[in-house]
């Protein structure tokens, strides 16, 4: 969804409000107008008829002479007021259209004889018209001419904060050290704001340090002991004459440790910055990697009705930690054993270093996939089983640049896509 940036809505709320507020003044003015022409034209005329009457009380021969202007009706022997005039009753009325013109209208009723004096106002009326509109353009014209000054400065006032917003959307969490800036003349507010993003990356920085130094020293410190588990374990299962029962058990332990050092290798990959995997990486063959990584986990289908195939093995080169492709591919193999009972596991090489894994399992509906990704993006578990889950491979990926994709197959079954293309060398 597109969204408006603050310096229009700002502009656009002010224009909004001097419009309604010039609509006010025209309206309340052109009330006060109407009344005041009002009073005007009663006072004027009823001047007029006084006069008349007052003239004639004096001299009873005394007739009036109608003007351009005004007319008179209702004289002993006077002519007879139009049609629309005659129909109007006591009172004043204005803006009455008589033969194309608009007249104001006083009708009283004096000794039992309806007098009818009338006023033409029809060029008064078209001037006030013009000036209304002359009135009108001016107010619109002005409204726009606010509007482009209020949005030339809003954008001078509103700068700043855009451009400090560029600078955070511009901050990289992988790069230590950035800061944003305000210039000398930025508002209290800007640096108010400046000052708070610079603090929480400062925290923020000391956090990951703190947890890439704690993982990195856990790591190693737990990478010993292991190792001598493991030797030992090896050792023991290489004696003759032990019993079965023992044997299944060291083996246990054997898988176990194995698991663990993989763990805690994909954790010092998690502890290292991304530019920095360079230089303890290796080049090799996935295509070569691949069969060897399937024939380690065959041993897995033997109390199952299960058949491990490979195919589509191009020449692809990649320059990753062996030993975490090694996890991360073993370990979404292992799931995809442990979730199947019957049928063929497909493992294939596509273009682009995209290892892709179907298997004929239970299968998972387009719910439980969106609850495994939701569940990854917060850190969380993927399916439940050995290996070092789908949380630290989708965390791995997103550290290393590789994209994890899971997708339900018709009618069972998981397809699993492992996009190593970030690795590849020459990419």
């Amino acid at each position: 969804m597109r969204r408006t940036g603050l310096r229009l809505r700002i502009t656009l709320l002010v224009v909004a409000y001097m419009l309604l507020l010039s609509l006010a003044v025209v309206y309340h003015g052109n009330v006060v107008n109407e009344r005041a022409e009002r009073v005007v034209w009663s006072s004027l005329l009823q001047s007029e008829l006084d006069h008349y009457l007052s003239r004639r009380g004096e001299d009873p021969g005394y007739r009036w002479r109608d003007t351009a202007d005004v007319a008179l009706y209702g004289e002993p022997g006077g002519s007879a007021p139009p049609a629309q005039v005659a129909r109007l009753g006591p009172g004043l009325h204005d803006e009455v259209r008589v033969n194309g013109g608009r007249r104001v209208v006083l009708v009283k009723d004096i000794e039992g004889r309806r007098m009818i004096l009338t006023l033409d106002i029809t060029e008064f009326e078209d001037r006030e018209r013009h000036l209304t509109t002359l009135m009108v353009g001016s107010a619109l014209g002005g409204l726009a001419l606010s509007g482009l000054l209020i949005a030339w400065g809003l954008r001078r006032l509103v700068k700043p904060l855009a451009d400090l917003a560029g600078d955070i959307g511009a901050l990289r969490p992988d790069r230590a050290g950035e800061r944003v800036t305000v210039g000398k003349r930025a508002s209290s507010e800007l640096v108010v704001i400046s000052e708070a993003v610079n603090g929480y990356l400062l925290r923020n920085e000391r956090f990951v340090e703190r947890e890439r130094a704690f993982i990195d020293s856990s790591s190693h410190e737990l990478r010993t002991p292991i190792a001598v588990i493991a030797g030992a374990t090896e050792l023991a299962l290489g004696q003759p004459g032990t019993p079965d029962a023992v044997r299944n058990q060291l083996s246990r332990v054997l898988r176990t440790a194995r698991g663990v050092e993989e763990l805690l290798s994909l954790l010092l990959v998690l502890a290292k910055d991304p530019q920095r995997l360079a230089q303890v990486s290796d080049r090799f063959g996935l295509d070569q990697l691949l069969p060897e990584i399937v024939d380690d986990h065959r041993h897995l289908c033997a109390d199952k009705d299960l058949e491990l195939e490979v195919r589509g093995l191009a020449p692809c080169e990649l320059l990753a930690p062996l030993a975490i492709v090694q996890a991360a591919i073993g370990n979404l193999l292992r799931n995809a054993i442990e979730n199947s009972d019957r049928g063929t596991i497909s493992i294939a090489l596509e273009p682009g270093a995209v290892v892709v894994i179907e298997d004929p399992g239970h299968g998972m509906s387009p719910e439980e996939i969106s609850a495994i990704y939701a569940r990854m993006a917060r850190g969380g578990g993927g399916r439940d089983g050995g290996g070092i889950g789908l949380d630290l491979i989708a965390r791995l990926c997103e550290h290393l640049g590789w994209r994890l994709r899971i997708d339900p197959r018709e009618p069972r079954g998981t397809r699993v896509r492992l996009d190593l293309g970030a690795a590849r060398t020459g990419s």
